[in-house]
């Protein structure tokens, strides 16, 4: 009784056919050797995104050694394309205001280091 209330709902929310008949129970899984070529990339996925991580994090970390860059700033920074010190430097006062969490009075710090 249920399962053909949940196939109703599935058919009115899905707008497929109703299918009075039960779910087939013999269905095959897919087999582990099937599996394995996927599971080789997740962890080669896997990898690359450790290694950004913590390149990333090296960067920010570089970016607060900055006057007046602090942890948050330096994370904003690094999001809106400031990857380095001298990027952030050479950076011109309306792009580096622009960026959420960097003030008038940080601009001025960053600008004395030119």
């Amino acid at each position: 009784m249920i399962s053909k209330f949940l196939n109703k709902l599935k058919s009115i929310l899905f707008k497929s056919p109703v299918s009075t008949e039960a779910p087939l129970k013999n269905e095959k899984k897919p087999t582990k050797a099937a599996k394995s070529p996927k599971s080789k990339i997740k962890t080669k996925t896997k990898a690359k995104t450790k290694t950004k991580t913590i390149s990333s994090k090296k960067n920010i970390e570089t970016l607060t050694t900055l006057p007046g860059v602090g942890a948050k700033s330096a994370k904003a920074l690094y999001e809106a394309g400031f990857k380095t010190t001298k990027s952030v430097i050479a950076a011109d006062e309306k792009d580096l205001l622009a960026v959420s969490g960097v003030g008038i009075n940080l601009v001025k710090k960053l600008k004395k280091l030119k």
